[in-house]
């Protein structure tokens, strides 16, 4: 969790309004606001500089230099500030030649490059994939700056912003800590779709330690209606995406704040089950995410996709228990994340009216636990060895199955 500036501030010199380039004022006043709203105790520890912040040439000793413009103390002093903060600092490369504004890439200079980083005291690596042929080979190149981190010795987690190219979720849990599942969101609520619907079904190929990684939060930004943000908010928390805040501090409202700060929302993210969750149930524009919890619980989020022209807003979202891999007499209190207040007590099945384009996120919890409850996972193929078990499995993955082996 914390904050990523790609989305942010310009970082193309001479593009951006005064006050919008990135540079060393902006990150250590970013990483005080963090602090004064409270981000860092909610869980943002990052804060991360994207593509833009080095010179357009190496140096004599070929290494990457910082921009003497706009980080005139130098890029340690701004690792010193921000750590000195309580936070932790993130940096950005290139597995190309060139980063995807055309500065010095890593690719062929991994190891000069990750202990540069090491040195600096870097604890996050974004790693870009622009300016790299398919010829050479995805998983080669970035199993090469993998190898060049662990080698420095400092631990940094290695963020791969691969845009989803060669199927990342099949292989590369043992090369970085999260992978991108799609291209670049967008500040917009069909670029918040694009990235959710390529990320779905892959929550069967997520681990502690590595996630998939359907892009940055645009919570905060105007292009997203304060409902269109709890949802997508919502969503990532559920998906266990890395949560990374992609909006100007210095311009948060108090809605987004209040969203992004969400502690039950947030709790069942960092649930130390580590389990993502992904889609159960569809009907046109109505569709149900769930996912297990440590102790045996489910969260789930109810999804309105509706479109927002259409006459009757609010449209009935339901959960059935057998869908969550319950007995469907089973008496289960639900909670609602957002307003952190339980909702009562209820059996077969819970239904809410949820508006467009908005979410309900709820936690249901059986009163009486069973140990085989945790067992239960969101994709189809968890749900066969349920069953050789003896566990109940889903009726609508049943389904699902039964279609997928015709």
């Amino acid at each position: 969790m914390g904050l990523h500036e790609h989305h942010t501030w310009d970082t193309t010199p001479g593009t951006a309004l005064e006050g919008t380039v990135v540079n060393e004022d902006i990150i250590k006043s970013t990483a005080d606001i963090m602090i004064q709203t409270g981000l860092d105790k909610a869980g943002y520890e990052y804060l991360v500089i994207d593509d833009g912040w080095s010179e357009l040439d190496r140096g004599k000793d070929d290494k990457i230099i910082a921009s003497k413009d706009r980080f005139p103390s130098g890029m340690l002093n701004v690792s010193h500030y921000v750590h000195s903060r309580g936070l932790k600092f993130g940096m950005y490369s290139d597995a190309g030649s060139k980063t995807c504004l055309g500065l010095p890439g890593s690719r062929g200079k991994e190891e000069l490059d990750a202990q540069y980083f090491a040195d600096l005291g870097v604890d996050f690596l974004k790693y870009d994939n622009c300016h790299a042929p398919a010829s050479d080979w995805i998983v080669d190149r970035y199993s090469a700056m993998r190898d060049a981190l662990n080698k420095t010795g400092r631990p940094i987690l290695f963020s791969m912003c691969n845009w989803g190219a060669g199927d990342p979720w099949k292989w590369a849990q043992k090369v970085g800590n999260s992978w991108r599942t799609t291209q670049d969101i967008e500040d917009s609520w069909d670029g918040m779709l694009r990235c959710l619907d390529n990320t779905i079904g892959l929550s069967r190929y997520a681990q502690p330690g590595a996630w998939n990684d359907p892009d940055m939060l645009e919570v905060g930004n105007a292009g997203l209606l304060e409902n269109e943000q709890r949802s997508h908010f919502a969503l990532w928390s559920l998906l266990k995406s890395p949560l990374f805040i992609g909006a100007d501090m210095r311009k948060l409202s108090k809605s987004a704040l209040k969203i992004l700060t969400a502690g039950e929302v947030i709790a069942v993210n960092q649930d130390p089950l580590g389990v993502a969750g992904d889609l159960i149930w569809k009907e046109g524009p109505m569709e149900v995410y769930a996912g297990p919890l440590k102790g045996g619980s489910r969260a789930v989020v109810l999804f309105n996709r509706h479109s927002i022209t259409t006459q009757y807003p609010i449209s009935n979202v339901t959960v059935t228990w057998e869908q969550l891999g319950y007995p469907s007499d089973v008496k289960a209190d639900v909670r609602d994340l957002h307003a952190e207040r339980t909702l009562g007590t209820f059996q077969y099945s819970f239904t809410a009216g949820v508006d467009i384009h908005d979410a309900v996120m709820v936690k249901i919890s059986p009163q009486h636990m069973k140990q085989e409850y945790e067992e239960w996972r969101p994709w189809p193929q968890r749900q066969r060895l349920l069953r050789k078990s003896g566990i109940h499995p889903t009726k609508y993955l049943q389904e699902r199955e039964i279609m997928s082996e015709e």
